[in-house]
């Protein structure tokens, strides 16, 4: 069976629920989930309790260079938070539902508010390499979703709606958090691909035309998933290579890692400010 029947769920939900409860009784009020190259923010934690996702039964693996797979527990911006350093693609071979899991345990243990983070490129000609976005919208062209298959009704609805995926407040808060800080931060829609190849000239030009400020290969589903939940979500990317087709220029892991670990510092500040204020 492609998907899990909603009893199957909830066994498996249950045991990595109890397996975290029984290794710390931390109670996050909130998620981060930190993407490739940004998990340099979890240094900023003070760290009560952290767990390999090897340990948890049930939850995926990361297998992508820079995402180190741990959870962590502890305090940032005065506020409990758990952190996933390092997250999970469709690329990797895993389905929409393991993806989403990790979203529907930390709600299960008390997490809110997502607060998601991920390496994109850049479409907008007037983004640059380093720069940051605050994702206002996206567009969702992975091809599958974490919400086909059985709808457990005690999570969220069968037909959820996506009319403000990204809430509104945490945006305004963000917003005012840069502006203070005079940090340089854009707004903009994000467009999500399986990956994990790179896009075509002929494929950037088709996104731009569509409205996308940016390309990435996550994200979405965690977002939908949590909306799914009633939870609330900030979304931020930092944009590691410029897509403009007419002066597109091949791109390496290391550029990638290198454009994020310059443009962290940033989003870093905005992400604890955020948390402080809330």
């Amino acid at each position: 069976m492609k998907y899990d029947t909603v009893e199957a769920f909830r066994a498996k939900r249950d045991e990595a629920v109890d397996f975290i409860q029984g290794e710390t009784d931390f109670q996050p009020e909130y998620l981060l989930i930190l993407g490739t190259g940004l998990g340099q923010l979890a240094e900023e934690i003070e760290a009560e309790h952290i767990i390999s996702y090897d340990d948890i039964p049930h939850f995926p693996v990361s297998t992508v260079e820079s995402h180190a797979g741990k959870l962590i527990f502890g305090k940032l911006g005065g506020k409990n938070v758990v952190a996933m350093q390092g997250r999970f693609h469709y690329y990797e071979g895993y389905t929409m539902q393991q993806i989403a899991f990790p979203v529907r345990v930390a709600k299960s243990i008390g997490a809110q508010t997502l607060l998601v983070s991920n390496a994109c490129g850049g479409l907008n000609p007037n983004f640059s390499r380093g720069d940051i976005m605050l994702i206002t919208d996206h567009i969702n062209f992975l091809g599958d979703n974490p919400l086909i298959g059985p709808n457990d009704d005690d999570l969220g609805p069968r037909f959820p709606d996506m009319s403000e995926p990204y809430t509104e407040r945490l945006l305004e808060l963000a917003e005012t958090v840069a502006l203070e800080h005079a940090i340089k931060m854009h707004q903009g829609v994000y467009l999500a691909v399986t990956g994990p190849m790179l896009e075509t000239k002929a494929e950037y030009r088709y996104m731009r035309q569509l409205g996308a400020d940016v390309v990435g290969m996550s994200t979405v589903p965690e977002v939908i998933t949590a909306v799914h939940m009633g939870m609330d979500v900030l979304g931020i990317s930092v944009i590691t290579d410029e897509c403009f087709p007419d002066a597109l220029e091949p791109v390496e892991i290391e550029d990638v890692l290198a454009a994020a670990a310059m443009a962290e510092p940033q989003m870093t500040q905005v992400i604890i400010n955020v948390l402080e204020r809330l």
